[in-house]
């Protein structure tokens, strides 16, 4: 489990198609404290350390298809910077909102708006997959715990302060950016539960009323 409170950038230095694998190979600042079989969230998805190189300060994960498909991971290149972020303690602050690491679509950067030294970026996604924003709701945008502002039902802005902006990747966004939606959890259980009691509800009392 993540905070999304992203703890730096890392830098993809080497790409590995495998199958229909892909071995991503980082380098951050803590790679001497990282170990093989340690969850890592990358972009806001949740990838496990298969191999640490502490000679050339630098560690492996590997994604398989399913995440490729559902993600921006199949869009890396070397050089590109990368959200990172360790999993929480069980006795951390939960600054940011319960993140999960499961990335449920992506979308699409449409617009980046400078405001008195903040910025707003505009995320355009597909609501055909059945997930929704509302109002001042969370929102984790590569893997970056967010407040929603201006919901719509196919689009959300997001607003980033300077520290934000410069610890993160959002300083490389340009329109057009892929990123990696996950919405908040406790929103989807009750978005779920919902639909299913208007399944199971006897609609035909009140359409003959």
């Amino acid at each position: 489990m993540f905070s999304g409170i992203v703890e730096e950038t890392a830098k993809v230095v080497k790409l590995v198609k495998s199958q229909e694998n892909l071995h991503i190979t980082m380098t951050c600042s803590f790679v001497k404290e990282l170990k093989i079989d340690q969850s890592i969230s990358h972009n806001g998805v949740c990838l496990t350390v298969v191999d640490v190189d502490v000679a050339n300060n630098n560690y492996t994960v590997t994604a398989i298809k399913e995440t490729l498909d559902k993600s921006n991971l199949g869009l890396f290149e070397v050089g590109n910077e990368i959200n990172i972020e360790r999993s929480m303690k069980p006795d951390a602050f939960l600054d940011g909102h319960i993140v999960q690491g499961h990335v449920d679509q992506t979308a699409t950067c449409t617009k980046i708006e400078e405001a008195d030294g903040s910025w707003y970026f505009t995320f355009k996604y597909d609501v055909l997959k059945g997930n929704i924003t509302v109002e001042k709701g969370s929102v984790s945008v590569n893997g970056v715990s967010l407040t929603v502002v201006n919901s719509k039902d196919d689009s959300f802005q997001v607003a980033i302060i300077p520290y934000t902006y410069q610890i993160t990747n959002f300083h490389t966004f340009k329109v057009g950016t892929v990123v990696n939606l996950e919405f908040d959890i406790l929103g989807k259980y009750i978005q779920k539960i919902l639909e299913n009691q208007l399944k199971n509800m006897d609609l035909s009392k009140f359409l003959n009323k």
